[in-house]
């Protein structure tokens, strides 16, 4: 009897028959590499020019444009971090964000004059083939004139007119303008528009003033050479293939600034 109940307990309690749990493959991670970091694999697949045969200038038509709206998209990022600055009083961070913003804006305007080398024979060659598309589509552009504080009508008239805000601008447009958070910023440090050029010495706010009209300077720059190239590859009266007025409706808008404020402040003192 002890036999069978040892021999029973060997077919049911032990480890012997049992089988040994498989051992799990665990996946190693690739290495990244500077390809891999960088996704150059898809990133240099996104250029499609649409010339048959391919014209030998649309590929650096549109790694002009897509490098601005990479550009776009850091300096979007760099005004959330600075109006979040100017929230929370902290005027070293805002100097520190608009001095990097500053320095983008000039190469985002830099490397825009890449298309002065598009003779305009040689961008007629393939221009038919970018539809209706046109850089006042950008929703990153809009979305960047927002930040800076565009209120006006016809700017909102303008965005409608493309069809439904885009949430990326309207996150914008719900937020107070950049001249009205830092006029607040102002508020919490004890000191007005005017006692920033009337105090002691050059203080934090008195060189946040100054970097936010140089943003206004730089992105007056951008528009103006912007307007310059068209000009110089369409002619004055050419239409843009989205049907704006071209090279006309570009050169008006090179007087638009964000910090009125800022700049009036300055007649006070020669009244």
């Amino acid at each position: 009897m002890a036999k069978k109940r040892k021999a029973s307990v060997g077919r049911r309690g032990s480890a012997v028959g049992r089988r040994k749990p498989a051992k799990r493959k665990v996946a190693r991670a690739e290495p990244v590499n500077y390809g891999s970091y960088l996704a150059l694999d898809k990133l240099l697949a996104l250029q499609h020019p649409r010339s048959t045969p391919e014209h030998g200038d649309e590929l650096m038509f549109i790694v002009v444009h897509q490098a601005s709206e990479l550009w776009f998209k850091v300096l979007l990022k760099d005004l959330d971090t600075l109006v979040h600055a100017l929230e929370s009083h902290d005027g070293g961070l805002a100097l520190f964000q608009l001095t990097r913003v500053n320095g983008l804006m000039r190469i985002v305007s830099s490397q825009l004059a890449s298309l002065a080398l598009l003779p305009p024979q040689r961008f007629a060659a393939f221009r038919a083939n970018l539809g209706t598309s046109s850089g006042s589509q950008s929703i990153q552009f809009r979305a960047l004139e927002a930040a800076s504080g565009l209120r006006e009508q016809w700017f909102l008239d303008l965005l409608r007119a493309q069809g439904p805000i885009a949430p990326e601008i309207k996150r914008w447009l719900e937020r107070l303008p950049l001249q009205e958070v830092f006029l607040r910023f102002l508020v919490a440090e004890g000191v007005s528009l005017e006692q920033l050029y009337l105090g002691a010495g050059p203080t934090i706010p008195f060189f946040v003033a100054e970097a936010l009209l140089e943003y206004e300077m730089e992105f007056a720059q951008w528009r103006f050479k912007h307007a310059q190239l068209v000009e110089r590859m369409l002619g004055p009266g050419t239409a843009g293939t989205g049907g704006s007025q071209g090279a006309a409706f570009l050169h008006r808008t090179t007087g638009i600034r964000f910090f009125p404020k800022l700049a009036e402040v300055r007649a006070k003192f020669f009244g």
